[in-house]
């Protein structure tokens, strides 16, 4: 990777892997993309693209002679039943052109998935790398029609296409997107700024979770890895721990004693959660990459704490 083009740069995956990527390529190296400009600073060049136009995406592609396209933008499971067409459009149609760009540009690809790629068949213990994908909401269909779609342009056509399966994200720095795993996100900020958090998933609804930190460091390190170990190449389990909102109220009690919990569950995201996997098994990635998380829950919340409380790294 030498010329990178970041798509949904000013999401919550987005801003952070813009950050980690000019730090490791340069700072001119990497072209921001997205549809609105992000607030502040962007630290380098920036572009607005919008990915369901194939021509917009083409002409930021080309004029940066980008030979590699983080693919970003998407929109999440919980917006994503509230606006299926939307959903579609942006994160089948808009992978579809990026795709198409980079057939014809000649680029690597990183696209994620998600384990809302799974769904109610799929064993939801150590749920294996291969296996039966029927999910039941728009999110989780767009995300197993990228899947295929990216084997589909390696394949046919030799695109460099990679990706993982990412569980929840965590992160101090930007705010949840309209995931269904947001409280994890939420939780960490009331605590600091009230004390107290109202959770929409019940107390013992058991997910997988990533550190941000680490949701950056496997993407970067995947699109490095050597080809010829890559087995699956897109679309690789990855994890790093299996919270519940009880667990990580309790991990919080461990810095600040007095902190609460209440529920008042969503019916909607709490289906959505219990149609997803409760562990994943990511030992291909593991095996054919050498993944590896460095966060587990108790860091994670020192962290995730310790930065909300400062403001800063």
């Amino acid at each position: 990777m030498k010329r990178i083009v970041v798509t949904g740069a000013a999401g919550q995956i987005g801003t952070e892997m813009v950050v980690a990527l000019r730090e490791r390529y340069g700072r001119d190296s990497v072209l921001a993309t997205d549809i609105r400009i992000p607030e502040g600073e962007t630290g380098g060049p920036f572009a607005l693209a919008d990915v369901t136009i194939g021509d917009s995406l083409d002409a930021a592609v080309a004029r940066h002679r980008a030979d590699t396209i983080f693919h970003l933008a998407a929109i999440l499971s919980a917006v994503g039943e509230q606006r299926p067409q939307k959903t579609y459009e942006v994160n089948i149609g808009g992978l579809f052109n990026v795709l198409e760009v980079a057939r014809a540009r000649e680029c690597a690809v990183f696209t994620p998935s998600s384990i809302a790629a799974f769904g109610p068949g799929t064993p939801i213990d150590l749920t294996p790398q291969d296996t039966i994908q029927r999910p039941n909401t728009m999110y989780g269909v767009s995300k197993v029609a990228g899947e295929l779609l990216c084997d589909y342009y390696h394949h046919r056509f030799g695109v460099d296409t990679r990706g993982v399966r990412y569980p929840g994200l965590v992160s101090w720095l930007t705010q949840p997107g309209g995931g269904t795993t947001d409280y994890a996100v939420e939780i960490y900020h009331d605590a600091v700024e009230s004390g107290r958090y109202e959770c929409f998933l019940a107390a013992g609804t058991q997910l997988d979770m990533m550190y941000m930190p680490d949701a950056i460091r496997a993407a970067i390190e995947l699109m490095e890895a050597d080809p010829s170990r890559l087995e699956h190449r897109n679309a690789f389990n990855i994890t790093a721990m299996q919270v519940t909102p009880a667990s990580l109220a309790d991990s919080i009690r461990q810095h600040l004693p007095g902190f609460e919990i209440s529920y008042a569950v969503d019916p909607i995201r709490q289906a959505i959660a219990d149609s997803w996997p409760r562990h994943i098994d990511d030992s291909a990635a593991q095996n054919e990459w050498g993944w590896a998380p460095a966060f587990d829950a108790a860091s994670m919340t020192a962290d995730m704490l310790a930065n909300l409380q400062t403001g800063s790294p």
